[in-house]
């Protein structure tokens, strides 16, 4: 059955609320589309009685994280947007080591990692540091997160598809991938190197606390308040300034901007901005 202009809008209201993402009429086809999955699964004949049961006590409970899966969408590269890799590597980085002297941790947050092409792209642009400014004295840590469980599991297993790895420069692709040991596999995982750098969580930035004990030099929220509308994008930019050191770093995708915002954030390279 289709989806009635009554369910939509019950859905709709529930995204938002939950997930802080507006769908619009333009997103009606594509939600319908691919909620036919979640009706399939469960043995569902209706769109209707998929409400019913996302809106009972057992719904919230199993399936609230597969209407997210739904909703969201998990487009990612490694090193996409490569100027802002360039930008950490050579003046945030450098400009951290030289304020602090000595032995200086850096916490950098993935905030919507996906899949984790971004935080292992992260690791690998502050493993390349280390190794060349060992004098910096450079400490890293960093926290992926993503509000889809399916996701974050596909980002801590760190096994890719050959195809998804060619944005890796091969200098980088020799260093710190492994190679499956069946080559018909075509696969690869991010070396152990990588790997001890990485803590993943589940976070739902509709939630008032995000839990961290201790503040962020740098976070990376790219291409992913597009999603939002205007005041709860700015809700959540207040959030990240909550969690970020003054003059810690805030990194946006291409197409998203503060503009008009009323945060202490003020922009020191395209999509760079800086903690006031």
């Amino acid at each position: 059955m289709a989806l009635t202009d009554q369910d939509f809008k019950r859905l709709c209201g529930f995204i938002y609320e939950h997930v802080g993402i507006k769908m619009s009429d333009v997103k009606r086809t594509m939600l319908e589309g691919r909620l036919q999955k979640r009706l399939r699964a469960l043995g569902l004949a209706s769109h209707r009685d998929y409400c019913d049961f996302l809106f009972s006590a057992a719904g919230q409970d199993q399936e609230l994280v597969h209407m997210i899966d739904v909703v969201t969408t998990n487009k990612t590269d490694f090193f996409r947007e490569p100027s802002h890799f360039d930008y950490l590597s050579q003046v945030v980085l450098p400009e951290m080591s030289r304020k602090r002297g000595g032995k200086s941790k850096v916490r950098i947050w993935s905030a919507g990692c996906s899949t984790g092409e971004e935080p292992y792209t992260l690791a690998m642009v502050l493993r390349e540091f280390q190794e060349s400014c060992p004098e910096a004295g450079i400490e890293g840590e960093i926290f992926a997160s993503d509000i889809s469980t399916r996701v974050l599991e596909h980002a801590r297993r760190a096994v890719y598809s050959e195809d998804r790895i060619a944005p890796i420069p091969p200098a980088l692709r020799k260093k710190y991938l492994l190679r499956s040991r069946d080559s018909r596999a075509g696969l690869v995982r991010m070396d152990s190197s990588l790997r001890t750098l990485l803590r993943f969580g589940r976070i739902n930035f509709m939630d008032e606390d995000f839990g961290f004990q201790e503040r962020f030099q740098v976070i990376f929220c790219r291409n992913v308040i597009i999603y939002f509308d205007k005041p709860t994008q700015e809700r959540l930019m207040r959030k990240f300034c909550r969690y970020l050191n003054p003059g810690g770093y805030l990194f946006l995708g291409h197409s998203e901007s503060l503009h008009g915002f009323d945060v202490p954030l003020a922009q020191v390279a395209p999509t760079v901005y800086r903690r006031q």
